[in-house]
């Protein structure tokens, strides 16, 4: 039993700190999606190098944007006759250095018409430091408020798109 219980918690352990990431919504009444169009492509890229839990991670931050933004269609496979939002990720993790976690998101997003004309286009980049508390699983905790912060900032931006035609 006690083998039993050492093995469930080194497995615990060694999971990727996203396995804890859940999606999370930062929607506003008025902004039903960005730039006053119903349905978009959207386009999640996994640039970080170690993609090792990359569906998983596009998917959340797919299902934050959806709750984000409740009136939006998200269109997949691509529609050519829609506009686009890219997110490129370039970082989602935490390091312990001792003492404390640093956690980041960090990833750029390009919004453009549907010929490929940029409407906008800005980085949406968080980090958060926690020391290392105990009884708590710190690690997640300071990915999760990176990457709610991170996202916080992506839907901003995108609310802030002008009318796009």
């Amino acid at each position: 039993m006690r083998r039993l219980a050492l093995l469930l918690l080194t497995a615990i352990s060694c999971a990727p700190a996203t396995s804890g990431l859940k999606p999370v919504g930062a929607s506003e009444a008025q902004t039903a999606c960005p730039g006053g169009r119903r349905a978009w492509n959207l386009a999640i890229t996994d640039l970080r190098a170690e993609r090792k839990d990359s569906e998983r991670v596009q998917s959340i931050i797919r299902d934050s944007l959806s709750r984000s933004f409740p009136g939006c269609q998200w269109r997949s496979p691509a529609d050519p006759g829609a506009p686009t939002i890219a997110i490129e990720i370039h970082r989602l993790g935490a390091v312990f250095d001792g003492t404390m976690y640093d956690a980041a998101a960090e990833w750029s997003v390009t919004a453009s018409t549907a010929s490929g004309q940029a409407l906008t286009q800005f980085d949406a980049d968080a980090a958060v430091s926690r020391p290392n508390y105990a009884g708590s699983n710190n690690e997640r905790e300071a990915l999760r408020d990176a990457f709610e912060r991170a996202l916080n900032r992506t839907a901003a931006g995108l609310r802030n798109l002008r009318e796009v035609p």
